[in-house]
């Protein structure tokens, strides 16, 4: 699967392999010409003729000198179309990688670590690069150096051919069983970093509350331990290269050396030549260190076959949005707003036991304001979850204008919806760059324009670079109120059917909350509208509260009405926060 992105470039590929393969022959001319060059040396001296052999001989030169400078420039535009095509494969790879991860549905993303993730889609790749651009070529000049080593090696002499080809399968058997112990440690050593990986992540995205707990130690401890255990896996795994190099050193140079007696006692007898001996000498070195070679390049496809097991699954797992293809153009249907939950059952793939949503029922009309209220856990975010779609009911059904969720086209369904969240996150770019996020084909006058309704263009312009400030990384640059009003801003940019507040102004000052709630007020108007609250202060104006308690709506009613309700479970929640009204 993943040498298939290889092969948008197989033209250039088979250019570089052409090149490769002609410097690589002229590679393997070198000994034929200088036991030539020896043969010229010795019969000139037997037959004293100084002038006639050194025309031989500088002739015999002049080739080799030609032969090598030819080498030269093929193998130049040899390595320039592996490296090229393997870094365009390898850049085609990481965007199609991060494409799919982000296309998997939140399930996927509930069971991993951000850091682990991240970590894997740098440090698998990495390895994955290594083998596209050096590896292969690496393999392919190894392997014609053996290939066409052999052949000359056999017409040189049968006998010496026989001797050396004979400790081949003794080389190749160590070389398999090392390198599937290697294989295996390397997965390993790669799920260690990946995890190493996660902690630095964490760490220095809640650097504020690791300083304020003074645990500056306890997450180096955790970085520490990972490393650890990374550094033992590749310290066995290094262990097991370094026992197949040695074995391999051992037994190639050992078969030389065995090779070398046999050719000198041929040699000795008359069967061969000097010159013969000599280019045989050569040919078995170039043999001798292509084999030894492959211990290294094996040893490095056994490494990558590791590391790219989670990147292949990546690649080969479902995902809810292929971003790997252009969305659909065309005008979207835009939905009234009408939300029906009917007799919704959910729980969360990871904890099947707990029932976080029991035949919870509500309807919702186009353009009603609703709030949805409860204790912590009863599940009222999860409701909102299920209406981007992030997860699917187990039971009952979610109906959008009277159609099931489910027959709605993904993309074209959450472009209805905008999520004005608690904890705003704001991309590490400029201000504009983050409100464009909203709908990112609007204009830079749109932009100004959602700012100016967000009640955020005066402190956006009072700013030296304005638009173009940098907020910093999750917005760390601008303060808790900003960071909202840009996310309405955002919102009103996108121009939802639906809305959520998820808790938008319980994090505010008075103060803050006043512009906050202002600003609201110009994005609720003329659309659906689901408000997550505790402070019951922020939602006696909607036209519907529901009362979520252990997965069910137990209350609804607008707030005068579930006042009037002496044991009511909204009277009981609103006395403890201010008191009857």
């Amino acid at each position: 699967m993943l040498f298939g992105y290889l092969g948008p470039y197989r033209g250039r590929l088979a250019v570089a392999a052409g090149c490769l393969l002609v410097s690589t022959s002229l590679g393997l001319a070198f000994p034929f010409l200088t036991g030539k060059l020896l043969d010229a040396a010795l019969a000139g001296t037997r037959s004293g003729a100084s002038t006639a052999w050194a025309s031989g001989i500088d002739g015999t030169a002049l080739i080799l000198v030609g032969c090598l400078a030819t080498q030269a420039f093929f193998s130049f535009f040899s390595s320039m179309g592996f490296h090229q095509s393997g870094q365009r494969a390898l850049a085609d790879l990481r965007i199609d990688t991060f494409g799919r991860l982000i296309g998997f549905p939140m399930g996927f993303f509930g069971d991993r670590r951000v850091g682990e993730l991240s970590s894997r889609l740098a440090a698998d790749l990495s390895v994955i690069e290594e083998t596209f651009t050096t590896t292969i070529p690496q393999f392919l000049r190894q392997t014609t150096l053996l290939v066409g080593g052999v052949i000359l090696i056999a017409v040189t002499s049968w006998r010496l051919g026989g001797v050396m080809i004979s400790t081949f399968p003794v080389l190749m058997l160590a070389a398999v069983l090392f390198g599937r112990r290697i294989r295996k440690r390397s997965r390993d050593a790669q799920d260690r970093l990946a995890a190493g990986g996660s902690v630095v992540h964490e760490a220095l995205q809640g650097i504020a509350t690791v300083k304020a707990f003074g645990n500056e130690r306890l997450e180096l401890d955790r970085y520490s331990q990972q490393i650890h255990g990374f550094l033992d896996l590749v310290l066995k795994t290094a262990m097991y290269r370094a026992s197949l190099v040695s074995f391999i050193i051992f037994g190639v140079f050992g078969s030389i050396v065995l090779v070398f007696w046999y050719g000198a006692r041929l040699m000795e007898s008359g069967s061969i030549t000097y010159g013969d001996l000599t280019r045989f000498i050569l040919y078995t070195t170039f043999v001798g260190g292509s084999v030894a070679s492959f211990t290294e390049v094996y040893s490095q496809v056994q490494k990558t076959l590791g590391a790219t097991e989670r990147v292949r699954e990546i690649l080969a797992g479902g995902r809810e949005v292929d971003a790997t293809q252009p969305r659909r153009q065309g005008p979207r249907d835009r939905l009234s707003g009408a939300v029906e939950f009917r007799d919704v059952g959910f729980h969360y793939p990871s904890r099947p036991e707990i029932e976080v949503l029991q035949g919870l029922h509500l309807i919702v009309a186009p353009g009603e304001k609703v709030a949805l209220v409860g204790p912590s856990g009863s599940g009222k975010s999860t409701l909102v979850l299920l209406l981007l779609r992030f997860y699917e009911p187990q039971k009952g059904r979610l109906l959008l204008d009277s159609r099931p969720a489910q027959d709605l086209d993904l993309e074209r369904l959450r472009d209805q919806f905008a999520l004005v969240p608690q904890e705003v996150l704001l991309f590490a770019g400029t201000i504009e760059e983050n409100i464009r996020y909203g709908r990112p084909t609007a204009t830079a006058d749109e932009i100004r324009e959602a700012a100016r309704r967000a009640l955020c263009s005066g402190f956006i312009e009072k700013l030296p670079e304005g638009y173009q400030t940098l907020v910093g990384e999750r917005g760390i640059q601008l303060s808790g109120g900003q960071r909202q009003r840009l996310a309405i801003a955002r919102a009103l940019l996108k121009d939802p059917s639906i809305l959520i507040l998820d808790e938008a102004t319980s994090a505010l000052d008075a103060e803050n909350e006043q512009l906050l709630q202002r600003a609201l007020e110009e994005l609720l108007q003329g659309r659906t509208a689901f408000i997550i609250a505790h402070r019951l202060s922020t939602i006696r104006k909607v036209d519907r509260i529901f009362v979520v308690e252990e997965g069910r709506v137990v209350e609804s009613g607008n707030h005068d009405e579930l006042m009037a309700h002496p044991d009511g479970r909204y009277r009981r929640l609103a006395e403890i926060q201010f008191g009857a009204q």
